[in-house]
């Protein structure tokens, strides 16, 4: 997950961070900002923890961040934003049944594009993983309709290295 600049201050984005990091080293992810022991789990870290989930997709709605795991390694952490309040994006296990290349206008929110959208709730199919029109409307809260809103540029590469069928598992808060 990108942070920015090394400027001493833990904004959002470096939050962001820190709650996959408590998620990938089996810490109760959280918003928290660096903690002495945090700080210390970071810095002896010589390389990511293997998961200890199957291959598939993981977007934990409390970080507001998406682990693609492939072949048992993180391959992919990046910054997402899930529904609003007024729009959750459920949790639960999916799994990817319908991928639409390119840009794609939204049935529900006309004028609203997705960019390789990936639909994977079939109780409620109007929700997908997809690039957003502009990587500004991936913020570090959730702020969408109800889908899971991805860089475009990482979006691209995890459409293109899902298949149908994949594990889509949303969780948190």
């Amino acid at each position: 997950v990108p942070v920015g600049d090394v400027d001493g201050t833990t904004d959002a984005r470096t939050r962001q961070a820190l709650c996959a990091w408590r998620d990938i080293s089996g810490r109760t992810p959280s918003r928290e900002g660096l903690t002495p022991p945090l700080a210390r789990s970071i810095l002896s870290a010589i390389r990511l923890p293997r998961p200890d989930r199957s291959d598939g997709l993981y977007v934990n709605k409390t970080c507001q961040v998406l682990f693609q795991v492939v072949d048992h390694r993180y391959r992919r952490i990046v910054w997402v934003s899930t529904g609003s309040p007024r729009y959750d994006t459920p949790v639960g296990t999916g799994a990817v049944f319908r991928k639409l290349e390119g840009p794609v206008e939204s049935t529900l929110y006309p004028e609203a594009y997705m960019y390789d959208p990936m639909f994977f709730l079939t109780s409620r199919p109007g929700i997908a993983l997809h690039g957003s029109v502009s990587n500004s409307l991936v913020l570090p809260y959730p702020a969408s309709h109800g889908c899971i809103r991805v860089w475009r540029p990482e979006m691209h590469r995890i459409f293109d290295e899902t298949a149908i069928g994949t594990k889509v598992t949303v969780y948190g808060k």
